[in-house]
């Protein structure tokens, strides 16, 4: 028997208990490890988010009755039309600080990445939300007027960490620890784990501060965000700030115009077709427009049917509570399990359509025999250095399908919302409730296509700044079918404005429509080296 006989069964019996040992700590991987920091940072979040209106609706009882006859009826003293009216406005002002710092929070967050690295910027994240807790405690133990205003105050820590901030920053590192073929697999996984998170956090954070008081939500998500910093400054992989920059060799804007900067690749880019010539690209701003229209539709619907069930079938809050319950526990399931197996099975498919990126097209002048290529010269010597190549993009086999996806998700999103205008009964709306989070993989299905549309190198831009796309598309909703809904209660139609919200999605639909992506061999071209005149042509 040869040697190589004689070692193989060993070889083979070596490389399974390696496959074995991998296979054990398979949970102790990177994405492994930011899915479950994700999961304990929204959890640590989602604590007070009940309790958080129940306080303002307490201190402001408190501050009625240092002006007002001590109360001597039966019942809640605190059941009165100028308190719940106090309340409301003041918890208004609360939530546009919260507005005001968390649009803050989101380029702060960006900065602090590019100069410390996602690690240390993720743990600042943490941190500052556990002083803001600590402060809100120390509010509800002040009270009345001053706690109040120490309350709506302690959001100016938003500032420095928020969640605007801490879901930029991991949406980030798993563009950068995940292959371009899993990254929009990720995506979802990670939405949905949030999204667990929270549902978990706003079960708890009720049933705590009934049981123990309502300061004891507070005192808890502070020790859960120092135990978040811990976590990340403990798991979280180190990722190279450096790699993050869009050009390092580019000029920097100073000022208000470095801080927005990263937006600019939300614009049309200068792209070099295979053939030399230099075109502009849309497909990133089509995204954009697109997932603005898709966030304005959808991120009322929440809300709308809260606010529905209540006018329509009497739901309570309880009622109400068991609603998004439900929806964010089905939303969660079906990001981290069923979103990743439709994605990977749909780009299975679209890549037998797909162009190879190796391939070499027809009309490349690079040389393809032997006796075609010329002598390489001995050495360059003290000649200049070859100037920087643009950026390639080079677009995932089967990606094409992440787009398809997108556009179809949002269209049936629209079609579930309004199917709850024909709701007669109040158990419709619980099924409408549990089926609107089947049609929610447009979030991650959207950075899976950004990510692929822009060079490597420019991910956290286009990252942050799509994230500010939804965010402004957030607030806006409230706004807009905030006043819809409330114009069509009063002529009694207030059905009427889940078809505002399929019309928007379809609005949405018809934009993506116009986004794809860069055609096949292009290459990024950067502003300050580009000395090409510009051809009409578009991509």
């Amino acid at each position: 028997m040869s040697s190589n006989d004689e070692t193989a069964p060993l070889l083979r019996e070596r490389e399974f208990e390696a496959t074995e040992m991998k296979s054990k700590i398979s949970f102790l991987s990177p994405a492994t490890l930011i899915l479950f920091g994700g999961f304990i940072i929204s959890l640590s979040f989602s604590y007070t988010q009940t309790p958080l209106i129940y306080t303002f609706h307490v201190m402001v009882c408190e501050e009625f009755y240092k002006h007002a006859p001590p109360y001597e009826g039966t019942g809640d003293r605190c059941a009165r039309h100028e308190i719940d009216s106090a309340a409301a406005f003041q918890v208004a002002i609360m939530g546009a600080a919260t507005i005001l710092c968390g649009i803050t929070n989101l380029f702060v967050a960006g900065w602090e990445m590019r100069k410390y690295g996602p690690k240390k910027a993720l743990a600042i994240q943490t941190f500052f939300p556990a002083i803001r807790v600590v402060i809100q405690t120390t509010s509800l133990f002040i009270g009345a007027r001053a706690g109040i205003i120490i309350m709506q105050l302690s959001q100016l820590t938003g500032v420095w960490g928020g969640p605007a901030g801490y879901i930029l920053i991991l949406n980030t590192i798993v563009a950068e620890i995940t292959e371009p073929s899993g990254r929009t697999a990720m995506f979802g996984k990670l939405q949905g784990v949030l999204m667990l998170g929270v549902a978990l956090g706003l079960i708890v954070g009720g049933v705590v501060a009934e049981q123990f008081g309502i300061k004891t939500p507070f005192e808890l998500a502070a020790v859960s965000f120092l135990v978040s910093t811990a976590y990340v400054l403990s798991f979280v992989p180190y990722i190279d700030p450096k790699s993050l920059s869009s050009d390092n060799n580019a000029p920097k804007a100073k000022g208000v115009l470095g801080f927005l900067g990263p937006l600019k690749v939300l614009g049309p880019q200068k792209i070099r077709l295979v053939d030399g010539r230099v075109v502009k690209h849309y497909g990133i701003l089509f995204l954009a427009f697109g997932i603005f229209a898709g966030v304005l539709a959808t991120g009322y619907a929440p809300t709308l049917l809260q606010m529905y069930s209540m006018t329509a079938f009497g739901f309570t809050s309880t009622n109400n509570s068991l609603l998004m319950s439900i929806n964010c526990l089905v939303r969660g399931l079906f990001l981290m399990f069923v979103f990743p197996r439709i994605i990977s099975l749909g780009r299975l498919a679209f890549k037998a359509t797909d162009v190879p990126c190796a391939d070499t097209p027809p009309e490349s002048p690079l040389p393809t025999e032997p006796y075609d290529i010329d002598p390489l010269p001995v050495a360059l010597g003290d000649q200049e250095e070859p100037t920087k190549p643009p950026n390639p993009v080079a677009v995932t086999q089967g990606a094409e399908f992440d787009l398809f996806f997108l556009r179809w998700s949002l269209l049936v999103d629209g079609i579930i919302t309004a199917s709850a205008a024909f709701a007669t009964q109040g158990w419709q709306l619980y099924l409408v409730g549990s089926l609107l989070p089947l049609a929610s993989g447009s979030a991650p299905a959207a950075k899976g296509v950004l990510t692929e549309m822009v060079p490597s190198n420019r991910k956290a831009d286009a990252l942050q700044a799509m994230t500010l796309v939804e965010y402004s598309a957030t607030l806006s909703t409230m706004g807009l079918f905030g006043f819809i809904f409330s114009s069509f209660t009063d002529v009694g139609k207030s059905h009427l404005t889940f078809y505002c919200n399929a019309a928007v999605a379809l609005v949405g639909v018809l934009i993506l429509l116009l986004s794809r992506f860069p055609p096949q061999g292009s290459e990024m071209v950067v502003d300050h080296a580009e000395t090409e005149p510009l051809l009409p042509d578009e991509a």
